[in-house]
C-alpha cells in the first residue's frame, strides 16, 4: 500500500500534535499546546476526501474539543491498545487495515503502525518506532510536525496545498 492510496489517516496526540510534555494546574487540570498549522493540515486532508481519525490513550475534554472543532469525525479516546482500536475503526469503516495510516511515537503506537499501510512518526520518538516508520518528519510533534505528514499524503495524492486551501476557504 501507497501514500496515494490510503482511505483513512488516524493518528496519536501527545507526542505528535503535542511535544509530549504534560502540564497540570494546581487543580489537577491537564493543558495542552496545539499548534495551528497542524489543525489546518487536517483539514486540508479532509478536504482532499481523506477521512481522519484520533487514536488517544489518554481521555481528555480539550483533546475532544480540538479535534472535534476540526471536523473530525472518529475521535477513539482512552485507549491503550491501539492496535485493537484501530482494526475496530477499519471494520466500522469496512476497511482493510493496508488502506489506513497511523502516525504514533512511542510503544503503545507501535503495533498499530505495523498494522498500517503507512506509518509515520517524529525525529524524536522512540528508536522502535522510528525504525519501523516508513515516514519520519523533519519537525518534531507539536512544532507542525502532523502538518508535514499532511503535506506529505496531499501531495502523493495529487493535491496541492495551496490550491486545495484557496478552493475550501472559498
Amino acid at each position: 500500500m501507497s501514500a496515494q492510496t490510503l482511505r483513512l489517516m488516524a493518528f496519536d496526540v501527545d507526542g505528535i500534535f503535542t511535544d509530549g510534555r504534560l502540564y497540570y494546574g494546581v487543580e489537577g487540570d491537564a493543558l495542552k499546546c496545539f499548534h495551528t498549522h497542524d489543525g489546518l493540515g487536517l483539514k486540508l486532508l479532509q478536504a482532499s476526501g481523506l477521512p481522519v481519525a484520533i487514536i488517544t490513550g489518554r481521555t481528555s475534554a480539550m483533546v475532544e474539543h480540538r479535534f472535534a472543532e476540526l471536523g473530525i469525525a472518529h475521535i477513539i479516546s482512552g485507549r491503550d491498545d491501539k492496535r485493537q482500536a484501530l482494526e475496530e475503526l477499519a471494520d466500522a469503516l469496512s476497511l482493510s487495515l493496508i488502506e489506513c495510516g497511523y502516525m504514533g511515537d512511542d510503544l503503545p503506537d507501535l503495533a498499530a503502525g505495523q498494522l498500517a499501510g503507512f506509518f509515520a512518526s517524529v525525529p524524536n520518538a522512540c528508536p522502535a518506532v522510528i525504525e519501523a516508520a516508513h515516514f519520519v518528519t523533519v519537525r518534531q510533534g507539536g512544532q507542525g510536525a502532523v502538518r508535514e505528514v499532511c503535506r506529505f499524503l496531499l501531495e502523493a495524492r495529487g493535491f496541492d496545498e495551496a490550491d486545495l486551501y484557496r478552493s475550501v476557504a472559498k
